[in-house]
C-alpha cells in the first residue's frame, strides 16, 4: 500500500515528462530553432545544471531542474 501524505501529492511527474519532451536533445539559448530552446520560454523558477555542477539541496516542488551534458545538451529534467 503506497504512503499517502496530504499536501504532498502533486502532478509534477506529468509536467516533468512534458518538459523533457520539449527539451531533450536541445541546448538552452536566447532563441528557438531546431536545436535550441529559448531561455525566455522556461518557467520563471528554473535552473540549468551542467555536468557535475554543484547545486543547493533545498526542495522547491515547482522549480524545473534542467540537467545538461558537457556540451550543453539537455539530458534530464526534474522538478524540485
Amino acid at each position: 500500500m503506497p504512503l499517502v501524505v496530504p499536501g504532498l501529492q502533486s502532478n509534477s511527474g506529468d509536467q516533468t515528462q512534458q518538459w523533457f519532451q520539449k527539451l531533450a536533445g536541445k541546448k538552452i539559448g536566447e532563441k528557438h530553432d531546431e536545436n535550441t530552446f529559448a531561455k525566455g520560454d522556461l518557467p520563471q523558477e528554473h535552473r540549468v545544471l551542467k555536468g557535475d555542477s554543484m547545486m543547493t539541496m533545498d526542495h522547491k516542488p515547482d522549480r524545473l531542474n534542467i540537467h545538461t551534458g558537457e556540451d550543453g545538451t539537455v539530458t534530464k529534467v526534474t522538478h524540485g
